[in-house]
């Protein structure tokens, strides 16, 4: 997939990046919150965190569940970017529904003209589904078939603050997967 510039096309629209975590392992006796990335997750976290850096995609804040593989997942696509994010721990993605995902972007202050969350399905893929009302069909129709670990939206809305995105507003410029990449 070739990549491309950053462009939100609207003057002073907003980008949202919804990153879901990378593969985990399931080791035994392991909460679900401390389970770490498996191999095949850590190298999809850095080859994500490679597209990011090459399609200029670097959010100015990130916005990461308090869950281990969630966590792992950031440190691993941090470093490959050339500019190193503002990143906020927030228990509320921990297992959030779409509506508590929506609840914690919304808040985000205006300054902040693209945001990365890092959480979980379902909330991730409801979300989207539920933010895009036009965009690249291909990609829509695809991450309604499956938002698979490492698999990354890219939303942009036509609005000056997080406080007014709302369902089907954004148009979904890409969906990103570690498969399609590599």
């Amino acid at each position: 997939m070739p990549s491309k510039p950053q462009d939100n096309g609207e003057a002073g629209g907003l980008r949202l990046l919804l990153l879901r975590h990378a593969k985990s392992a399931w080791p035994e006796g392991v909460a679900d919150e401390q389970r770490p990335l498996n191999g095949r997750g850590r190298t999809a976290a850095r080859l994500i965190g490679d597209y990011l850096a090459e399609a200029k995609l670097i959010p100015d804040l990130a916005l990461v569940s308090t869950a281990r593989r969630t966590q792992e997942t950031w440190a691993l696509v941090r470093e490959r970017l050339p500019r190193k994010p503002e990143m906020r721990m927030v228990a509320e993605l921990y297992a959030a529904s779409p509506g508590q995902i929506l609840d914690v972007l919304q808040a985000v202050e205006p300054a902040a003209r693209t945001v990365l969350i890092l959480a979980h399905n379902p909330g991730m893929q409801d979300l989207a589904l539920a933010l895009t009302g036009g965009g690249d069909a291909a990609s829509r129709e695809s991450m309604a078939a499956k938002y698979p670990t490492a698999g990354l939206a890219v939303i942009d809305f036509p609005a000056a603050q997080w406080r007014d995105v709302g369902r089907g507003m954004g148009r979904l410029e890409r969906f990103v997967t570690p498969k399609a990449l590599g």
